[in-house]
């Protein structure tokens, strides 16, 4: 919990500086099950290193809002709660271009819940291996609204192209990108703070969307 505890206290510390940039970063499910040091020896996928990752968003000068969320989190109602974390900064004058909620795989379908309550077209939003047929036809209606960076894994049997939501959304979206990777690390790509994926990430939560 050492990471919890020290985000918590840089927001607070941060006085909700109106230029500064806010990263929500939204984990895999495996850190439920485990922790924040868990290790996914039965697909081979390796150690998950969210310290790390959190950390290297940390090091680019971001306020980083993390947590290791309760098991079996209900990804609606957790959705709900990061709503409502994005409407207190927006209520204290971040400009919405300035936030961004990144998820990662189970974390990728909160992000996208969460979009589609908030409806705020200029937040920014990155889903990183979250879509999943299988996964949507489950939840309610996810229609993206924001700035939206998908990325996927080619070798990635969990998470997929995101484009076909996109594409059946109904809210404004000003920016889309779609980046397909090949590592061959499969869904343990997302477990490691690879360049592949962070420096693309990094670069839309800084609001450039080439």
């Amino acid at each position: 919990m050492r990471v919890v505890i020290f985000l918590i206290v840089t927001l607070a510390s941060s006085g909700f500086a109106c230029g500064q940039r806010y990263l929500f970063y939204l984990h895999g499910r495996i850190i439920e099950d485990q922790g924040s040091n868990a290790v996914d020896t039965i697909r081979g996928f390796g150690a998950y290193l969210y310290e790390d990752i959190v950390d290297s968003f940390r090091k680019k000068k971001f306020v980083v809002i993390s947590e290791v969320r309760q098991k079996n989190t209900d990804v609606e109602e957790y959705a709900l709660k990061v709503k409502k974390q994005v409407d207190s900064l927006l209520q204290k004058g971040i400009a919405a271009v300035n936030i961004t909620v990144i998820g990662a795989s189970k974390g990728a379908v909160i992000a996208m819940l969460t979009s589609s309550l908030l409806k705020n077209k200029d937040v920014n939003f990155v889903f990183i291996a979250g879509c999943n047929e299988d996964n949507f036809s489950r939840l309610p209606p996810i229609e993206f609204c924001g700035n939206i960076l998908s990325v996927y894994e080619k070798t990635d049997g969990i998470g997929k192209s995101c484009t076909p939501v996109k594409n059946r959304s109904l809210q404004k979206i000003p920016h889309y990108k779609e980046i397909r990777l090949n590592t061959g690390l499969k869904h343990g790509f997302l477990y490691k703070s690879l360049p592949v994926w962070m420096a693309p990430v990094i670069q839309w939560a800084n609001g450039d969307y080439k």
